[in-house]
């Protein structure tokens, strides 16, 4: 018997030629590269990184992909949570997705770490959001001398306490045009597509405070239908997963027409914006280069006055002016403490942001807890996994406003057991504006109505998660007014 009939797999018969002995081996070493590479923990962007000594806990997923499949459902933040309770890294967990190196944490203590450490100044900036300029907006721009300086413009012009306070007339006024948009949607319809509602209301609020003026979105206003096409463009472009941004080569050839969709939309934005700010620059050298006082944080005027006239000492460009505009009775309320815990409970059990909207990126090498983390790691803190954590909070599922009427749990960023406006330098900056927004429309609405569910509809609170999280089906409800 020949040793080629003895000889086991992979055994090189004493016959066989020097070229087959070399390519079994390749064959030997490439198979142990590839299931070192895929089935490390975090998966291979963590296994192409630098070696670790102490690897993070964390699912390796499909080979090169990674757990791209969570990205691809409208349930990412509950199959992140999943997946970190599986693989027991609720305090951090590695994952890959594409040659996209992640960690994410699910703890309040880890989250807080992370969020106030300098070494995740950055924002991860996904090529929709770097194409339709945001990387020169306060929300992507990168940690420095810039960011800080539209940081400074936006928290003493636009959100400071006296600019607050100085537009809740007009917060008012929004509020009591809902009321009126509800009671003529119950005369023609007899119920309220609330979504609908809010959005519209919303819209107007910030572009009253941005550009200085409302639109009609329920006419055909060219200016108007306009506002409204280009919003719901660039919300679908900021929420969409893009392969490009995780698999570099594919961005050659831009399979899903993302760069060539945001490209069309910012000419538009271009164009709309840029008419805005000629007409104010119009109105000023009417009155002799002056904005006759309306540009202050008094809250008189809009954000255009004020970066117009902030344009020379900060050097702002008109593209720089365009990126910043595109991004971005309350005495009573004091004496409502149950409504605000509403609130604060709504924001727990259905946080808007589920993965606090956009990620953090490693500017330098840094450790969170015991763990090394690379420069150019994306952190994400699954918000949604903490409040609905049972070690957290007691009955998580259970939507009970009298928890926060028990304890005054901050919700700005101090406590990341609830942190819907994320917490460090990168917090939100119009979180107290937004707050204030909330509490007085909803006060508004409950106080003009009672709600009760549509016969036709019912109540369907079936999330999705696009930029923000939103009800699957909207809310539609019949609003009963009030006596007296």
């Amino acid at each position: 018997m020949s040793s080629l009939e003895l000889h086991p797999l992979f055994i090189i018969p004493a016959t066989s030629s020097p070229v087959l002995s070399f390519q079994l081996f390749a064959f030997a070493l490439i198979s142990a590269a590839v299931f070192t590479l895929f089935y490390v923990p975090g998966g291979l962007a963590w296994a192409l990184s630098r070696p670790q000594r102490r690897h993070i806990p964390g699912p390796s997923g499909l080979p090169v992909v990674g757990i791209v499949a969570a990205f691809l459902g409208p349930l990412t933040h509950r199959v992140l949570s999943r997946l970190a309770a599986a693989s027991n890294a609720k305090k951090l967990m590695a994952f890959s997705v594409g040659f996209t190196r992640y960690v994410i944490a699910s703890d309040p203590e880890t989250a807080k770490e992370m969020l106030s450490s300098s070494a995740f100044a950055d924002r991860p900036l996904k090529e929709s959001a770097y194409e339709l300029l945001f990387h020169r907006a306060m929300g992507f721009a990168p940690y420095g001398e810039y960011w800080r300086n539209l940081r400074r413009i936006s928290a003493t012009h636009l959100f400071s306490p006296r600019r607050i306070a100085a537009s809740g007339p007009f917060r008012q006024e929004i509020g009591l045009k809902m009321v009126s948009e509800i009671e003529s949607s119950m005369s023609l319809h007899g119920a309220v597509e609330i979504r609908r509602v809010l959005h519209f209301g919303s819209l107007n609020n910030v572009m009253k405070s941005v550009f200085g003026r409302c639109y009609d979105f329920h006419g055909n206003d060219i200016a108007s239908v306009e506002l409204k096409s280009l919003v719901r463009e660039g919300y679908d472009l900021l929420g969409v997963f893009n392969w490009s941004d995780h698999f570099p080569i594919l961005g050659w050839f831009d399979l899903q027409g993302v760069r060539r969709r945001c490209r069309k939309l910012v000419e538009r934005v271009n164009a709309f914006v840029g008419n805005v700010i000629e007409e104010h620059r119009a109105k000023r050298a009417a009155n002799g280069g002056a904005d006759g006082g309306h540009g202050g944080d008094d809250g008189s005027g809009d954000f255009v006055d004020v970066l117009l006239d902030l344009e020379k000492e900060n050097r702002l460009s008109d593209s720089d002016l365009v990126a910043v505009l595109w991004s971005v009775s309350d005495s009573d309320l004091p004496n409502l403490p149950y409504l605000r815990a509403i609130v604060k409970e709504t924001l727990r059990i259905h946080p808007p942001g589920p993965l606090l909207s956009w990620a953090r990126l490693a500017i330098h090498d840094t450790s969170v807890g015991q763990h090394f983390i690379p420069a150019g790691t994306t952190a994400m803190v699954n918000m949604w996994a903490i409040t609905h954590d049972g070690s957290v909070w007691s009955d998580p599922d259970e939507f009970k406003p009298e928890r926060f009427v028990e304890e005054d749990v901050p919700i700005m960023g101090s406590d990341l057991r609830l942190a819907p406006f994320g917490s460090g330098r990168r917090v939100c900056p119009g979180k107290a504006m937004g707050l204030a927004t909330v509490e007085l429309w909803l006060a508004q609405l409950l106080q003009n109505f009672k709600w009760v569910p549509s016969e036709e509809c019912g109540v369907d609170l079936t999330e999705i998660l696009k930029l923000s999280m939103e009800m699957k089906r909207s809310l539609v409800c019949k609003a009963i007014p009030r006596e007296g």
